[in-house]
């Protein structure tokens, strides 16, 4: 065998170690690029999920803000709906009300112009100083008529259908009938009670009270005869019998007012039965 072919069975003898070498080499740098990739393949993918994940955060977030928002927008739709209706009743009622208010002017003006007219109407027609006394003469027996009126408004027919006299509604009323002397007045006032007051020429026993209907009942004791008024009414003459009176004129009892347990009045006597008998019993009751 020749040198030339000793260096050439050398060479070729030689030559796997290094491409040995080159692909365990080559094989490392594609392990560690493989890894490289992997990772960074694998850093994408979990930043991928995190941006999907905080989109899909703040999607939800802003839904449910504009959801909050378009309720909010219907519920301030509702209240100005309202606040609308509202404002329109107002505005009706107050456009009745300036229509009632320029009726009731109109209305006031023509009353005012028509009692202006009247005035001057009167003023124009003035009546004589004749007239004018004659008018004062009417007038005045006006008034003597209403005198005489409230006279016979002041008599009444008693519980036993007699004509009373004049009735005296108070004290003042009392004294005023016992200056004109048409009969004699004992006033007195009785508390309730079993034992008989003496009233002039008579006795009397409060036996019960009304107050609030103004009725009372009371027991006279005239003439060893007992007489029971019962629920009679103040301002009302109560009359009854004694000896030695006419038929038409009767004693009269009159209470002004009913208390709880006690009644204010007078009795009324005719002059025919003689201020002595009263003079000769026990003092009124006061």
């Amino acid at each position: 065998m020749s040198e030339f072919q000793e260096t050439n069975i050398e060479s070729t003898a030689g030559a796997p170690r290094w491409v040995g070498l080159a692909i365990a080499v080559l094989g490392g740098v594609s392990l560690i690029g493989l890894g490289v990739g992997f990772a960074a393949w694998n850093s994408s993918k979990s930043l991928e999920q995190s941006i999907q994940a905080s989109l899909k955060q703040q999607n939800d977030q802003l839904s449910q803000r504009l959801a909050k928002e378009d309720d909010q927008n219907q519920q301030l739709e509702s209240d100005l709906k309202v606040v609308t209706d509202k404002l329109n009743v107002t505005q009706e009622d107050l456009q009745k009300a300036r229509q009632q208010n320029k009726a009731s002017v109109a209305a006031y003006d023509k009353k005012l112009s028509g009692l202006q007219s009247n005035v001057n109407s009167q003023l124009a027609t003035k009546a004589s100083s004749d007239d004018v006394n004659k008018l004062g003469g009417d007038v005045t027996g006006v008034k003597n008529d209403l005198e005489d009126t409230k006279s016979k408004l002041e008599r009444a027919t008693g519980d036993m259908g007699v004509m009373s006299g004049l009735i005296a509604r108070n004290h003042d009323d009392l004294e005023e009938l016992k200056r004109k002397g048409d009969r004699n007045y004992f006033e007195f006032t009785i508390s309730k009670s079993k034992a008989p007051q003496r009233v002039g020429p008579v006795q009397i026993t409060l036996n019960k009270t009304d107050q609030k209907r103004s009725k009372y009942t009371m027991t006279v004791l005239a003439d060893d005869k007992s007489i029971e008024k019962k629920d009679k009414t103040a301002g009302e003459p109560v009359q009854f019998y004694v000896k030695g009176t006419a038929r038409y004129a009767p004693y009269e009892l009159v209470v002004f007012d009913v208390g709880k347990n006690q009644v204010t009045g007078y009795l009324s006597t005719p002059k025919s039965a003689g201020t002595a008998t009263a003079a000769s019993n026990a003092p009124a009751a006061q």
